[in-house]
């Protein structure tokens, strides 16, 4: 299926290939070009020292990219975390893809609670994909990292592609590029390899996979959405609030004026209402602290950075944007509603009560109410 190419550019990120400027992006040794794949210095560092290398690219740069997939024959291929489902769809996507079929691929299924049904997660996916305007041709559910339903995936691919070249989108830390990867290492170009980590910005420049027919699949970089709250932490917290194994939901049984932190970036106040349980659905790791509502402003106040972390550290917490609130009226349609914090979690409601709730969230953070997941 997939043939290995030798080109001028970065096997990890896509970026042309200099050996002028070790400051400048696309940097490699004159002796590097002389291997079979050939990798940035940039990419070397990221995948054997872990370390952070961002790179000045802005919001036009990523756009300049894709727009380019309206005027092409292909089959695009659009990448969400399901974890993060709304802070990760990519905005304004009809009008980058023009006519072009198009594929959602909802990864990290694997985070998900086991006793999850699946069937029903596609359903809700494609009832959120057709509430955002767009009508996907089919939805895959996939775990990039463990490898699970690559299978399908690649065959639904094969099916709606029909002899075109295939797009791989998606905002920044969806898995699109280990989702490659994963294709890469089970389907015959394991020296291939494309550079990924939990950082924004990590692919530069389109990445062209040669396919056996002569068409190819193409990465694209991830367009960066500036709503989720990674953005505005340091990569160490960045870790920490991102989900490494399957999510453990926990329960909290919350009365009126009762209010959760999760860590200290955001707040969940539970204004009115009978008593009822709150399930959160965040990093397992995560400190949640419960106190009355009436002392939540003096238990930010004094803890911020030291008891309600991350952010870690006093300066980290001062450097956050100020919480602003966010109001929501959750009811009793024995339906189950979820609020969402981009980037963080959701806490989930079973709407057979009533409640008046207030979400706290850094300014600049998209919160809202939706159909519930589980």
């Amino acid at each position: 299926m997939i043939e290995q190419d030798v080109a001028n550019t970065c096997a990890g990120c896509g970026i042309a290939i200099q050996t002028e400027d070790p400051k400048r992006p696309g940097y490699a040794p004159a002796s590097a070009l002389e291997r079979k794949v050939v990798v940035c210095q940039r990419c070397y560092r990221i995948k054997h020292y872990n370390e952070v290398a961002p790179v000045s690219m802005d919001d036009d740069d990523f756009l300049r990219i894709l727009h380019g997939i309206g005027a092409t024959q292909s089959l695009v291929v659009m990448v969400v975390d399901i974890f993060d489902f709304q802070g990760s769809w990519l905005k304004g996507l009809p009008r980058f893809v023009g006519n072009n079929p198009i594929l959602l691929v909802g990864n990290k299924v694997d985070l998900l609670p086991r006793n999850i049904n699946l069937n029903r997660v596609r359903n809700w996916m494609q009832h959120e994909a057709k509430e955002r305007g767009l009508r996907p041709e089919d939805v895959i559910l996939i775990s990039a990292q463990k490898g699970l339903h690559i299978d399908e995936l690649l065959n639904r691919i094969g099916q709606l592609r029909k002899g075109r070249d295939v797009y791989i989108v998606g905002v920044t830390n969806v898995g699109k590029s280990t989702m490659i990867n994963r294709i890469l290492h089970d389907y015959g170009a394991a020296e291939l390899e494309i550079t990924t980590s939990p950082f924004p910005g990590t692919t530069l420049d389109k990445i062209e996979i040669p396919l056996e027919d002569g068409k190819s699949i193409f990465d694209t970089p991830g367009i960066i959405n500036r709503e989720q709250i990674g953005h505005m932490i340091s990569p160490a917290d960045l870790r920490k609030i991102t989900p490494k194994s399957r999510i453990n939901s926990k329960v909290y049984q919350l009365d009126p004026e009762q209010t959760l932190y999760l860590g200290g970036l955001a707040r969940v106040d539970f204004v009115r209402g009978p008593r009822q349980p709150l399930v959160v659905y965040v990093e397992n790791d995560l400190y949640i602290h419960r106190t009355k509502l009436e002392k939540a402003d003096e238990v930010l106040e004094k803890h911020h950075g030291s008891l309600l972390v991350p952010p870690t550290g006093e300066d980290a917490a001062k450097s956050l944007p100020p919480f602003v609130k966010h109001t929501f009226k959750i009811k009793a349609t024995g339906m189950t509603t979820d609020v969402f914090i981009s980037g963080l979690g959701w806490v989930s409601f079973q709407g057979k009560q009533e409640a008046h709730v207030v979400v706290h969230a850094p300014k600049g953070v998209s919160v809202g109410m939706r159909k519930g997941l589980i």
